[in-house]
């Protein structure tokens, strides 16, 4: 079955060098009926040269290499007329777009040859190198068609913002992060992880306790943020609050479901040797549910921290990244806007993977991480 699939992948890839690659050249050929500069016409020598290392040399790691190097300097070769002609699409010229069309090209093909041996390569290479494909694009799109920066800032403009911002937005993810979003979901999590042990173990509560902790999944979050203020007040604990609220149902859920999913056999096993209801939940209950508590975790560290940031914008000290989300788009101060958003975004992702790796760490035994090595 790998052997089928590895054979269809790299005949699609040479499928796809056979139709992309040719164009590449027939876009530079185009391009040439127009007068170029000296920078246009060397990015048009580097797309040739790597059109045709890609044409006649044959698919191999070290071919992909050269072909992703070689795009990267046409990359590079493609900001000069940039700034010799101010940045506007229509003083460069017809020929500079198909140079463009075909630098996207070879970027995607590059990619699509280095995808196959990215065990051979650092961890996150390919995917660091399609980041700074997308963020390169963008950077140069936003400024060829000089779109306006309360709509879209450039990447440029955003790294500035982070740097310039750098202390502010430290003090947002502290208020933030390491005081709302960690005790709310600490306490979220792990209250909805005990109260699933606890309906499992005493079945009345199931008939009774749950169908109320259902409610807490309906209530909407527009809703509570403002009552969680005139309870708790303008600073962290009314938003840990809502967080709390957020995250208490999907762990209670997960639990349940992953407390229910050992099998009848192993039940039976010690029932026979008379074991307590202690030691079957802690030698086969719990064990069987840490893949769905950890699948429960993981959903909500996303929406604890998004829970935090539109809950400050109900009322917040003058801290927090919801907080300053809100007040610089009122000031059309965009890129600071967008550069909170990075921060959240970056411990989003951090905390995601920080719950898969320690997941891995838990759940080795598990047949579905197992599989995964």
């Amino acid at each position: 079955m790998m052997t089928m699939s590895a054979s269809v992948s790299l005949a699609a890839q040479r499928l796809s060098g056979v139709v992309g690659l040719p164009l590449v050249l027939v876009l530079c050929g185009l391009s040439l009926t127009q007068p170029l500069g000296s920078d246009q016409g060397l990015l048009v020598a580097v797309l040739v040269l790597c059109a045709l290392q890609g044409i006649f040399l044959c698919l191999g790691l070290v071919q992909a290499v050269v072909l992703v190097g070689l795009s990267l300097l046409a990359a590079w070769l493609a900001l000069a007329p940039v700034a010799e002609m101010g940045g506007k699409l229509p003083a460069l010229g017809w020929a500079y777009g198909l140079q463009l069309v075909a630098l996207a090209l070879l970027a995607q093909l590059g990619l699509q040859r280095l995808a196959p041996y990215s065990e051979r390569l650092p961890a996150g290479t390919v995917a660091g190198l399609f980041g700074l494909w997308l963020l390169y694009f963008w950077q140069l799109l936003v400024t060829l068609f000089a779109v306006p920066q309360v709509l879209l800032p450039t990447p440029a403009a955003i790294g500035a913002a982070l740097w310039d911002n750098a202390g502010l937005l430290a003090g947002d993810f502290v208020q933030t992060v390491l005081k709302s979003v960690l005790v709310g979901y600490v306490l979220g999590s792990g209250l909805g992880v005990l109260s699933g042990i606890a309906i499992e173990r005493f079945p009345f509560l199931q008939r009774g306790f749950l169908p109320l902790a259902n409610l807490t999944s309906t209530i909407p979050l527009v809703g509570i943020a403002p009552i969680a203020v005139m309870w708790f007040g303008f600073d962290w604990p009314s938003k840990a609050a809502v967080i709390v609220l957020v995250t208490y149902f999907p762990a209670l859920v997960s639990t349940l479901a992953g407390l229910q999913a050992s099998g009848k056999l192993e039940q039976e096993l010690l029932h026979s040797y008379a074991a307590s209801p202690r030691v079957t939940l802690l030698t086969l209950r719990l064990p069987a549910a840490l893949p769905f508590i950890f699948s429960a975790l993981k959903v909500n560290a996303t929406l604890a921290l998004i829970s935090a940031i539109v809950a400050e914008y109900f009322g917040s000290p003058t801290a927090g990244l919801g907080f300053r989300i809100s007040a610089e788009a009122a000031r059309m101060h965009m890129p600071i806007v967008w550069a909170a958003i990075v921060v959240a975004s970056v411990v989003g992702s951090a905390l995601y993977a920080l719950l898969v790796r320690l997941e891995r760490r838990v759940t080795f035994w598990h047949p579905s991480i197992r599989g995964q090595g």
